[in-house]
């Protein structure tokens, strides 16, 4: 007598629908981050105009010194006679720039996140490294260029030649002019395409930014005036962002392909 064949039960078993958790998380991570929207505008736009009201006052101060093309007999009688107090008070001051900074370029990449499913890779990365080498780069060169004034303020040391005095100033001069502008521009460059890309800056906002971080970019002033072309465009985008970023809707989440 045959035996009846013995079920399979892996085969006999219903088909369990298969759940892939990081996906889930994903999704839902993609979805709270659109929540607070506005929230970040606002912290954006904030964060931004204190960063350029902290840069502007103390990027005027630290110039106060004398400039690369100052003769020794000025450099010395400015060292020698004037109170510098008014570089150092900048030189204080432009860590808090710095750290305004660094608060509106975060706030800024997590409205992008927020409002862009998946942005675009390169300007994302190029977008972090320049912001992050810009506040770097500031933070040497204007302390290369007020070192003799702090040197002068806090201690009884006597002061360097003028020759010395020079070489600090153009080493902050080059840190700041030829390599913190740099990345000044390409940060305008990178968060402007990405805020075109998220739907917050309009087409001609976008041309403007274009044009300013091109500036930035290829300028060879080294001039106060320069450096001051980019919390301009810091304001600019702050209030694009505080007008627009509650009002235009998220764009849709790309569908994923499903398997056939």
């Amino acid at each position: 007598m045959t035996e009846p064949p013995i079920a399979d039960p892996e085969a006999a078993a219903p088909a369990m629908p298969v759940t892939t958790k990081p996906e889930s998380r994903r999704r839902s991570f993609r979805h709270a981050a659109q929540v607070p929207t506005v929230q970040l505008a606002r912290l954006t736009s904030i964060s931004g105009i204190v960063f350029a009201a902290l840069f502007v006052v103390a990027i005027i101060l630290v110039h106060t010194t004398p400039t690369l093309s100052a003769s020794d007999a000025e450099i010395t009688a400015y060292y020698a006679g004037g109170s510098t107090l008014l570089v150092t008070v900048g030189l204080y001051l432009i860590p808090f720039a710095g750290i305004a900074f660094l608060w509106h370029a975060h706030c800024t990449r997590l409205l992008i996140e927020a409002r862009t499913p998946a942005p675009s890779a390169i300007p994302y990365g190029l977008q972090l490294v320049s912001g992050v080498l810009f506040v770097v780069l500031l933070f040497a060169g204007t302390a290369s260029a007020g070192a003799v004034a702090l040197l002068k303020d806090l201690t009884s040391a006597p002061l360097p030649s003028a020759d010395f005095v020079r070489g600090m100033l153009a080493v902050g001069y080059g840190m700041v002019f030829v390599y913190a502008l740099r990345g000044a521009g390409m940060y305008a460059l990178t968060t402007t395409s990405l805020l075109r890309q998220a739907g917050i800056m309009p087409k001609w906002v976008g041309l403007i930014s274009y044009l300013l971080a091109a500036f930035l970019l290829l300028s060879t002033v080294m001039h106060p005036a320069a450096m001051l072309i980019f919390p301009t465009w810091i304001v600019i985008a702050s209030l694009v962002i505080f007008i627009r970023a509650g009002r235009v809707a998220p764009k849709p989440a790309t569908p994923e392909r499903q398997s056939a």
